[in-house]
């Protein structure tokens, strides 16, 4: 009863409220992930925020895994894969750059999924905007004394093709479970293969309470609140706008960044991310359909 009341409270929100109010709750939970890396290391803080959310959300969603067929749990398997590699190299690449930059390179993935398929010489343009600031963020861009951590940018493209893949991944695992079955069972899935590294990296921190409530704090902000928002969000709203809003990923990432760890946004910084946000509406808008539902399953969970 819980859950069908909750879902009905949800459900009396505006679908654009739902779909800021998760987008927010993503990038600040990433930042307050960064607040947890001294202690407990990125894959660490991983392997709580999977863990404890595969934790909420299996009771929930009652994943039911008889019956389904080999070309099934090759699927969700590899959908599990594609979750942890997503989150862990995003905060290995956080770990070692600002925010709104490491959102920024990640995002270059979705974006280049977006446009691959298309035939339209306009998207060659959008390609090359996004392609201009990912390069500026690269070449031109600094923070404090010193230019980005080459390391952290080639992470946060990995993060980037990890989350193209989720895209792919989660359309043939939504096909094949009901609501967030698949979900569920891939959160399980990432948190088992991640717990050899998070276990190298946090070690006893993991027992500490602080770290654990730290953990929940971060599962809840990065995966349950954001993903049922825009699951709900996403049964009401039409694709452009969904991909609009989307877009303003890199921007909430850049004021999560400043409001939450103090980092400063550099003008050079500023720009590369306007780019990639221009160039992310401009794909929107130029292959909006107006009858055209939005895609179930692209929340991001990074």
């Amino acid at each position: 009863m819980a859950v069908v009341a909750a879902r009905a409270e949800l459900d009396a929100v505006p679908p654009q409220v739902l779909m800021l109010t998760g987008i927010a709750s993503v990038q600040f939970g990433s930042a307050f992930a960064a607040t947890l890396f001294d202690r407990a290391g990125p894959a660490g803080v991983v392997l709580l925020r999977l863990a404890f959310a595969a934790v909420l959300l299996v009771p929930l969603a009652r994943p039911k895994l008889a019956g389904c067929g080999r070309p099934e749990l090759l699927a969700v398997g590899a959908f599990g894969l594609a979750l942890a590699g997503m989150n862990w190299s995003f905060y290995e690449a956080l770990h070692r750059l600002p925010l709104g930059p490491a959102v920024t390179v990640e995002f270059a993935g979705p974006l280049t999924l977006a446009i691959a398929g298309s035939r339209r010489l306009l998207d060659l343009v959008w390609a090359g905007l996004a392609g201009g600031g990912v390069a500026l963020l690269a070449f031109g861009s600094s923070h404090g004394s010193g230019a980005l951590d080459p390391v952290g940018l080639l992470l946060a493209l990995l993060a980037g093709g990890c989350w193209a893949a989720y895209i792919l991944l989660s359309k043939r695992v939504g096909a094949s479970f009901d609501g967030v079955q698949g979900l569920a069972v891939a959160l399980t899935v990432g948190a088992v293969l991640i717990l050899p590294a998070g276990l190298a990296q946090a070690g006893g921190a993991l027992l500490q309470p602080a770290v654990l409530a730290g953990g929940l704090g971060v599962a809840l902000l990065s995966s349950v609140i954001p993903y049922s928002c825009e699951l709900t969000a996403l049964r009401r709203m039409r694709a452009a706008t969904f991909g609009l809003l989307m877009s303003l990923e890199p921007a909430v990432a850049a004021l999560a960044g400043v409001l939450v760890l103090g980092q400063r946004l550099h003008p050079v910084t500023a720009l590369a991310l306007v780019m990639v946000v221009a160039a992310s509406v401009g794909v929107t808008l130029a292959g909006r359909r107006p009858d055209r539902p939005a895609p179930e399953g692209l929340a991001p969970l990074d």
